[in-house]
C-alpha cells in the first residue's frame, strides 16, 4: 500500500514492492492530486499482481512506471540546455516572436543581466535552490541603485518575479522539473513611497536646508502641479515647443492623465471630439490581451486638439513629427514617436525655464489625478480614468491639497 509524506509544501509518495521501499516526489502541494497518485500506484501494483499489467525486467524507475500506468520506464530526459545563461537566452528568444512588448522584453533583459551577475551564468538551472535565491536577495540588497541609494526591495522582487516567470516557462519545456524554490524568501524592509506634493510644499522643505542633491531630486520626483501651474506650464510649452505636436501632446497628458507610452501609441481615430472622449490603448492592465480605457475630454483640451488635427501632418498616429511626412505617400506611413523621443522633446521644451524641475511626463499624470481628487471627483472615476491597478498606487493619489486639508481640519475643530 502506498503512502504520503510531506517535505516543506511538496508531497512525496512512498510504497513497498517486492521487499523494497520506493520513494519519489510528486512535485505538488495539492493533497487531492497527491491522493490520486497514491490510488493510481496501489491500483497498478494490483494489476501487476493479477497479470493485467506487465512489469518489464530491470525497469530503471518503478515509481515513474506505476504513476504513468506503465507507459514510461523512466523519467523523460530533460533538455540539453542546463545552464542559467542558456535558459535565459532560450526564453528571450521565445519571447521575441511578438508575444511580449519590446519595452517589457528590454526590462527583462536588464533583470537577466543582474541575475547572471550574481548567480553566475554557468549555474546549472536545475541546481538552483532556495539558498541561492536568498543569497541573491542579500547580495542585491547591498548594491547601489538609483542616486547611489541602497537598492529598493521592490526592484529585487521584480527581478525575482522575472526569474519565476522564466522558471514556469522552463518547466513547461522540460528544462527544469521542480517548482520554483522561492517561497519564504526574506527581503529588506521597504520604505513606503512618499505622497505627491505641491511645488510650494517642496520649496518649503528645501528652504529648511540639510538636504543633499539626491534628497532634493527625490522631492522633485514627488511633484504634482496645481491647476494654475498646469495653465502656466502649457503656456510655456506652447511658446517653447520646437515642433507642433508637443503642445497638444503635453495638454493631452495634463488633461487626461495618459501615460507617456499611451500618448505615443495614440491614433487620430482614438479621439472622438464630437463625443468628447479619447480611448487610450493600454498594455499594463492585462498581460493576455490589449485593453483600452475611455477618458472624457475637457473643453479646453478639445479646442487644442481640434486646432492640432486641422494641421496634423498626416498618418494614423495622433502625435508625430511634422517633417516625417514629406509626400502624400509618406503621410500615410508616418512613424510614431518612441518613448525616448517623447522624453527628450519634453526635456528640451522645458529646458531653461522654471518648469525644468518637471522631471518627466509622469508629473502631468500625477497632477491630473491630484487635481481631480482635490475637486472631490469620486475615487472610482479617477481610478477608471487613470487605469489604476494597485492599492499602493491609489493610496498615493488619495489626498487633497495641503490648504484643503487645513480647511477641513479647521472646520472640525474651529471652536477648540
Amino acid at each position: 500500500m502506498a503512502w504520503l509524506t510531506k517535505r516543506g509544501n511538496v508531497f512525496h509518495l512512498g510504497f513497498r514492492y517486492s521487499g523494497r521501499i520506493f520513494r519519489t516526489s510528486l512535485k505538488t502541494a495539492d493533497r487531492r492530486t497527491a491522493n490520486a497518485a497514491v490510488a493510481r500506484v496501489d491500483e497498478n501494483i494490483r494489476l501487476i499482481e493479477r497479470g493485467r499489467l506487465t512489469l518489464p525486467e530491470d525497469v530503471p524507475d518503478l515509481p515513474t512506471f506505476l504513476l504513468s500506468d506503465g507507459n514510461l520506464n523512466s523519467k523523460p530526459m530533460l533538455s540539453s540546455v542546463s545552464s542559467l545563461s542558456e535558459v535565459l537566452d532560450a526564453y528571450a528568444e521565445a519571447m521575441s516572436n511578438g508575444s511580449m512588448e519590446a519595452n517589457s522584453l528590454s526590462t527583462i533583459r536588464i533583470h537577466m543581466k543582474h541575475l547572471q551577475g550574481v548567480l553566475g551564468s554557468a549555474l546549472p538551472i536545475r541546481s538552483l535552490s532556495f539558498a541561492d535565491l536568498q543569497k541573491y536577495v542579500d547580495s542585491r540588497a547591498k548594491q547601489k541603485g538609483r542616486r547611489n541609494r541602497s537598492l529598493s526591495p521592490t526592484t529585487i522582487k521584480k527581478e525575482l518575479a522575472t526569474l519565476r516567470a522564466i522558471w514556469s516557462w522552463a518547466l513547461k519545456h522540460d528544462y527544469v522539473c521542480t517548482a520554483f524554490p522561492g517561497k519564504g524568501l526574506r527581503f529588506p524592509k521597504a520604505d513606503e513611497k512618499p505622497r505627491f506634493q505641491t511645488w510650494k510644499e517642496i520649496e518649503h522643505q528645501l528652504r529648511r536646508g540639510a538636504l543633499d542633491d539626491d534628497e532634493q531630486a527625490e522631492l522633485w520626483d514627488c511633484l504634482f502641479l496645481t491647476l494654475p501651474e498646469i495653465t502656466e506650464l502649457l503656456s510655456c510649452a506652447s511658446q517653447q515647443a520646437r515642433h507642433d505636436f508637443i503642445y497638444p501632446m503635453v495638454a493631452t497628458a495634463a488633461y487626461t492623465g495618459a501615460r507617456r507610452s499611451e500618448l505615443v501609441r495614440a491614433q487620430v481615430r482614438d479621439f472622438d471630439l464630437e463625443a468628447g472622449t479619447v480611448t487610450l490603448r493600454e498594455k499594463k492592465r492585462n498581460r493576455q490581451k490589449y485593453t483600452t480605457r475611455t477618458v472624457p475630454l475637457a473643453k479646453g483640451l478639445s479646442r487644442i486638439l481640434t486646432e492640432w488635427f486641422d494641421r496634423h501632418p498626416g498618418g494614423k498616429h495622433a502625435f508625430c513629427l511634422g517633417n516625417v511626412a514629406r509626400s502624400r505617400a509618406d503621410r500615410e506611413h508616418a512613424e510614431p514617436l518612441t518613448v525616448d523621443q517623447a522624453h527628450d522633446h519634453l526635456k528640451r521644451t522645458l529646458s531653461g525655464t522654471r518648469w525644468s524641475k518637471v522631471r518627466g511626463w509622469h508629473v502631468l499624470r500625477h497632477s491630473f489625478a491630484s487635481n481631480c481628487a482635490a475637486k472631490g471627483v469620486d475615487q472610482r472615476l479617477i481610478n477608471a480614468w487613470m487605469g489604476h491597478q494597485t492599492e499602493d498606487m491609489m493610496k498615493r493619489y488619495q489626498h487633497l491639497f495641503p490648504d484643503s486639508q487645513q480647511q477641513a481640519i479647521q472646520s472640525v475643530f474651529e471652536r477648540q
